[in-house]
């Protein structure tokens, strides 16, 4: 890696991603560059310098004239902070993309996965979690395997998080959310539909639904473009009464967001079929832990692999990281 002078003549450097060189070797003649993205990963917009002795003109140039990173195609480095164009020049407040964990069903499991989503891989795994003694609904558990049971999903708000605007009014359009780029490695998992409601009648035995992933990159990371649909839903404003915008029993899970809302994401993970026959990528990308379901019994050990899902707003770029425990049995 290096840096680019930027302190005379503006240098554009532009690479292709990996989706784009993989439509370039295909050599057909239908490569064409349609979408491209500009981003500000370099400036620290803490040296715009008012006072200083030059002149206004003079304000900015420690920034014009910060060094540039050269152009670099590992997708999982650059471009972490994209520029957006706006049309509307009165908004004060732009949106950001928040884990949801205002319900039991969205949280991450803080007692084996240490703060993490916890992925149970196969049947075995599942039951030494739900038969002990913290219960069958562990905030956080997927049971991978399947997944087809209990109600457990990453869920992802969108909105301005700000007290200063009523959540009783729905974001700007132009600020709303309608697509999210979902990455994870693909050794490891992949998505499934997340559940519609928090408790169906049953208590469990909802099937999500496998999403298809757009493509994988030369470091196995999977991506996923979820639009409004199965994936991706509109948030509901804040309900009126005679005191004004109050939120009740019903809108508990959509608390996420203390201001507008935009749209939420949703979904689950299913373990892939390495990690569910076998026990390969635990011993070469993880490690081991012992965790004791019964107060009674002994401590049981199970393989382990942390990693995290990417999630990506299409519209303004924001990203979020969410952490993921892979377990296994030992």
């Amino acid at each position: 890696m290096a840096y680019l002078d930027n302190s005379g003549d503006i240098i554009l450097d532009a690479v292709l991603t990996d989706a784009g060189r993989k439509r370039l070797a295909e050599g057909d003649g239908s490569f064409k560059i349609t979408k491209y993205a500009f981003g500000d990963d370099e400036i620290d917009y803490g040296n715009y310098n008012a006072s200083n002795t030059s002149g206004s003109a003079y304000y900015d140039i420690e920034i014009l004239q910060t060094p540039i990173l050269e152009a670099f195609t590992n997708n999982t480095a650059n471009m972490k902070s994209k520029l957006i164009t706006l049309t509307n020049n009165n908004i004060l407040y732009l949106p950001v993309i928040k884990l949801n964990q205002e319900q039991n069903f969205v949280k991450w499991n803080k007692v084996v996965g240490s703060g993490s989503f916890v992925v149970s891989v196969d049947g075995d795994t599942s039951k030494e979690f739900y038969a002990g003694d913290m219960g069958q609904f562990m905030a956080g558990d997927f049971p991978g395997a399947g997944p087809n049971d209990l109600l457990t999903q990453i869920r992802v708000d969108q909105g301005l998080n700000t007290t200063e605007i009523s959540n009783a009014y729905q974001i700007d359009a132009e600020l709303q959310e309608n697509q999210y780029i979902v990455e994870i490695d693909n050794r490891l998992g992949s998505l499934t539909t997340a559940d519609k409601q928090a408790m169906p009648a049953g208590g469990s035995q909802v099937q999500g639904n496998p999403a298809a992933y757009s493509f994988i990159d030369d470091d196995n990371i999977a991506s996923y473009y979820l639009s409004t649909g199965d994936f991706v839903e509109q948030t509901p404003t804040a309900p009126f009464d005679d005191l004004g915008p109050q939120a009740v029993d019903n809108d508990l899970i959509n608390r996420a967001i203390a201001g507008p809302r935009g749209t939420h994401c949703a979904f689950k993970i299913k373990a892939s079929t390495n990690l569910r026959t076998s026990t390969y990528l635990f011993e070469r990308l993880g490690s081991v832990f012992s965790f004791k379901a019964n107060a009674a019994d002994s401590k049981t050990d199970f393989y382990y692999i942390d990693t995290i899902i990417r999630i990506t707003g299409a519209t303004t770029g924001y990203k979020i990281d969410i952490p993921v425990r892979f377990v296994k049995k030992k």
